[in-house]
């Protein structure tokens, strides 16, 4: 299943809910149509590739998309595949507050359905004041607040072999494809493409993202609300501007995670309280205890937490857009990594619980090369205008932009999120192995996903091994240097890039790796 997974089509996030597979699947299509999830003219999956990656047989899937062709959802052509069928849009009769309603109920039903156990399956290693060892991999590679600098032994070489978290492989940028979508983007942009343009981004980009977003995350999205930026960095802070400028004092945090995003937080004037942590990841408990209104958003990596790696679980998933909800906060969900599951469905990003209390923020940086600079913001109706005005005329590279576009619609963007996937579950599973077999002592912990992995080392050991790695031309991060600086040092890890080096280094890299674990 991992294996069918990570290589077949395009992704289509769908939930089944109840034991009769056909109906719960054409019921899950009903409702990704009915909501305008997916939209009219959507091409989906074949029956092979969805029924790989459901895990159900191929006949069923084929069954649910004929009896929804006869009933009118969905249209079948010989080589033009199955696409949601055009239909009188439901939507347009209701008001938003009504709408936005109706679907955070019906989404947060679905998430207590998925819950299951499959999903909630991670573990941390350990947490807070309980300590114990490292549970889980993480999400984005620029270095938080680092602890002083380790002792340099002498004759150290400079590194052969990167490890550090974040990066992709950049030898694998689908340099061709790019370049074909490149110069037919080109060809057919309009001359007013060339001018400043909308400051929110290329409407082209907009409406294609929309449509991805919908069909692979769970996200409810229309471009009006989509607001492109120049990398992460530049989304975060135009939230944080805007949040402070609404009057709130504090956007909590996680225990762990990257000091280059609170220090952009704290710029703009903003308290970044820490949220503790347990063996099954961040408790949002937390916030509903606080002072009322003194924590006015939080930011959180809830698919997969950087760097422990754990998935936050259902139960939580709930109450945290419930706190968000009667308080009249926001969640800023930094979605870094959430096309790479390697064995099973990604879960559904929160903002399909309540898309007007959740900023969905994703990024081109993993999935193909932070040198784009190309990310996005999932806006709710309420704070579009605010962040519009804090970004100004600043529109971005319009030309990348429409290149983007034209790189998803085309499907070359799917193709290649399967491709590095599928290279990414064999490094993470080589890597599993390679640890097992040398440093027993040593786990792989969290759930199978992202690009990378956190080592859960015996207690005192990560400085040691730190400097072990140094001494043998190896790039690496503990997990301390990711640590908030009030939340007790009780983790020992090593935070491994494996979708770093490209692949000719990658062997000798995993090599040097072993030769430093204890």
């Amino acid at each position: 299943m991992a294996n069918e997974w990570a290589t077949f089509g395009a992704d289509l996030h769908l939930e089944l809910r109840g034991p009769r597979l056909r109906a719960g699947l054409m019921d899950a299509l009903r409702e990704a149509v009915r909501s305008g999830r997916l939209t009219a003219g959507t091409r989906l999956p074949s029956s092979r590739s969805l029924a790989a990656d459901l895990g159900i047989a191929r006949n069923t899937v084929a069954d649910a998309y004929a009896e929804l062709v006869a009933e009118g959802w969905l249209t079948a052509r010989q080589g033009s595949g199955t696409r949601v069928a055009r239909r009188t849009d439901p939507h347009r009769t209701e008001t938003g507050r009504t709408r936005a309603g109706r679907t955070a109920s019906g989404q947060a039903a679905s998430a207590r359905t998925a819950g299951g156990g499959r999903v909630a399956g991670s573990r941390f290693g350990g947490g807070g004041a309980a300590g114990g060892r490292v549970g889980g991999g993480g999400a984005a590679g620029v270095p938080g607040s680092a602890p002083p600098a380790l002792p340099v032994l002498p004759r150290t070489p400079t590194p052969s072999y990167d490890l550090k978290a974040g990066t992709p492989d950049l030898a694998s940028f689908p340099r061709a494809e790019w370049l074909k979508a490149y110069r037919r983007a080109l060809a057919d942009a309009p001359n007013e493409a060339l001018g400043y343009g909308d400051t929110r981004g290329r409407a082209e980009l907009r409406t294609v993202l929309a449509e991805y977003l919908a069909r692979a995350r769970g996200v409810h999205a229309r471009p009006g609300r989509i607001v492109v930026c120049a990398g992460f960095v530049q989304g975060l802070a135009l939230l944080g501007q805007v949040l402070r400028s609404r009057g709130v004092r504090d956007v909590a945090v996680e225990s762990y995670g990257l000091g280059l995003h609170t220090g952009l937080l704290t710029g703009a004037g903003l308290g970044t309280p820490v949220l503790p942590f347990d063996e099954r990841g961040t408790r949002v408990e937390e916030l509903a205890g606080g002072e009322p209104g003194a924590v006015g958003a939080v930011l959180m990596t809830a698919a997969h937490q950087f760097p422990l790696g754990g998935a936050l679980p259902p139960d939580r998933r709930t109450a945290l857009v419930g706190w968000a909800r009667s308080s009249g906060a926001f969640v800023l969900e930094d979605d870094y990594d959430g096309e790479f599951r390697f064995d099973r469905q990604p879960v559904g990003a929160l903002q399909g619980l309540d898309p007007e209390r959740v900023v969905y923020l994703g990024t081109a940086s993993k999935s193909l090369a932070p040198g784009l600079r190309l990310a996005w913001m999932v806006l709710p109706e309420e704070l579009v205008g605010e962040v519009v005005a804090a970004k100004g005329t600043d529109g971005g590279n319009a030309l990348e932009q429409l290149a983007l576009a034209e790189f998803i619609r085309s499907g070359a963007y799917d193709r290649h999120v399967r491709r590095v996937r599928l290279n990414y579950r064999r490094r993470r599973d080589q890597l599993v192995a390679a640890v097992a077999a040398h440093s027993p002592e040593t786990r792989v912990s969290g759930i199978a996903a992202g690009l990378h992995a956190v080592l859960a080392l015996p207690p005192g050991t990560e400085q040691a091994t730190l400097r072990a790695a140094a001494w043998h031309g190896l790039a690496v991060q503990g997990v301390d240097q990711f640590r908030r600086p009030t939340v007790p040092p009780t983790l020992d890890g090593l935070v491994v890039g494996y979708a770093t080096p490209p692949d000719s280094a990658w062997q000798g890299a995993l090599e040097a790796l072993m030769r430093v674990l204890p």
